[in-house]
């Protein structure tokens, strides 16, 4: 059976697991935080968002993008070589390398799923979405019934406020998904994306699929079973504790990022636009621009900025 895990670069390391017959790769990182400040000077930035601000990769004291580099040049058109590359660059915030590694692969086996699912999702991170659709829609038909692809497909709707079809992809995540965190994650963006269509019966009927005695296994998914708690009503926005700026450091930065940003979420639909507005102002403040709560807190900050409105 494939095996399917969403990666996001937290914590001492990047664990990416094997991908349809890619071998596993261990990225070993430094405890880095200060995205914001380049790695070395002259290091072009990885992304100048909409609100002005630049973000960099981190740096890479032990060299594991430059050893996979090495590999891939004596075996240039093996493709598991590429795309432990590709993991490697993933893993110090390389995405735009990311992505050109993926485009080597798909050149050279155009019918590589992992290839297509990963550019997508580092397009999603650099904030092109039209992109990520387009290589997620894609991703469908080399296999339907692959989770990643679905959650990526649901994100580069949902970013656009394309909220009925964020939706649809996000239930066929959770339909599709291998294992209790991967739902909890999905079913979390399939009740925003819900609420935010305002089909809020159908976000409290989505809730189902997450039983009360389902639980978390990776401190990630953790988060957003918090989250789906507090739809719930099973938790309390006081019980999720949360500082009132960014933590000092990129693990904390991300759960604070997720379940920051999904609370300003739950008051704009629910009619508090200036409450949600503080929310997400907070989450911008931070430095871990690849988090799915910081891209969803700078595109309502982007959209408030156009129309004047909170």
């Amino acid at each position: 059976m494939r095996k399917i895990v969403v990666m996001f670069s937290v914590g001492i390391c990047l664990m990416v697991f094997a991908i349809f017959g890619v071998a596993e790769v261990v990225v070993p990182m430094e405890k880095v935080y200060g995205q914001d400040m380049p790695p070395a000077p002259g290091t072009p930035a990885e992304l100048t968002t909409k609100l002005g601000r630049k973000f960099y990769s981190l740096p890479d004291p032990k060299e594991t993008v430059a050893a996979a580099q090495k590999a891939v040049a004596a075996d240039p058109k093996n493709v598991d070589l590429l795309m432990k590359l590709e993991a490697a660059q993933v893993g110090v915030s390389q995405d735009r390398e990311a992505i050109a590694t993926c485009t080597r692969v798909i050149a050279l086996d155009p019918k590589h799923e992992a290839a297509w699912v990963e550019r997508g999702h580092r397009e999603v991170s650099l904030r092109e979405f039209d992109r990520a659709f387009t290589d997620s829609t894609h991703a469908a038909t080399l296999n339907p019934k692959n989770p990643e692809m679905w959650y990526n497909l649901g994100l580069s709707h949902y970013f656009r406020f394309q909220f009925a079809e964020a939706a649809v992809a996000f239930q066929h995540a959770v339909d599709y998904a291998v294992d209790d965190d991967n739902r909890i994650g999905s079913t979390n963006w399939l009740y925003a994306a819900l609420r935010r269509a305002n089909k809020p019966a159908e976000a409290t009927k989505a809730l189902a699929a997450i039983g009360p005695d389902m639980k978390a296994k990776g401190p990630h998914y953790q988060f957003y079973l918090n989250m789906v708690r507090f739809y719930q009503g099973k938790m309390t926005e006081a019980d999720l504790n949360l500082p009132s700026e960014p933590p000092a450091n990129a693990d904390d930065e991300l759960s604070f990022d997720t379940m920051t940003y999904q609370l300003g979420n739950w008051h704009l639909y629910n009619g508090h636009p200036e409450e949600a507005r503080r929310y997400f102002e907070r989450v911008a403040k931070g430095k871990v621009w690849y988090t799915w709560g910081f891209i969803g807190s700078e595109v309502e900050l982007v959209r408030a900025q156009s129309t004047g409105k909170p």
